[in-house]
């Protein structure tokens, strides 16, 4: 049985983001986007508004371990581990990433972290 087309296009993001290449990310993002961060209360709303928080780490290391995607034609679920920073500040964290679809594009997106406070204290120092 071959996997469904959105498990396949969330592993080359994947795949190109650990290589070093964001633009399949970015690209895979609808303009009107709905993303919750790691123990955010409140959403980003937008592709701008996501871009804008994400500056600053653009000298950060990130690489995702990608365990599993279990998807069917309105989301994906990908099951990773993250790896951030570099040197004795550098961590790992495992997600559950959700993300919802439509015409190839992540309309929302939630993530769940087995170690919030680290990812907040880690990630606050950019925003």
């Amino acid at each position: 049985m071959s996997e469904h087309p959105n498990a396949a296009m969330y592993r080359d993001v994947m795949e190109k983001f650990n290589a070093g290449d964001t633009t399949a990310m970015v690209d895979s993002i609808a303009d009107d986007v709905v993303w919750w961060q790691i123990g955010s209360p409140e959403p980003l709303r937008g592709k701008a508004a996501l871009m804008e928080s994400m500056a600053g780490l653009d000298e950060v290391p990130i690489t995702v371990d990608l365990t599993d995607v279990i998807a069917n034609d309105d989301m994906v679920v990908g099951l990773v581990t993250a790896t951030v920073g570099s040197g004795p500040e550098a961590f790992s964290y495992r997600t559950a990433e959700v993300a919802w679809l439509k015409d190839g594009k992540v309309t929302e997106r939630r993530a769940y972290s087995d170690d919030t406070e680290a990812i907040n204290n880690f990630f606050g120092q950019f925003g």
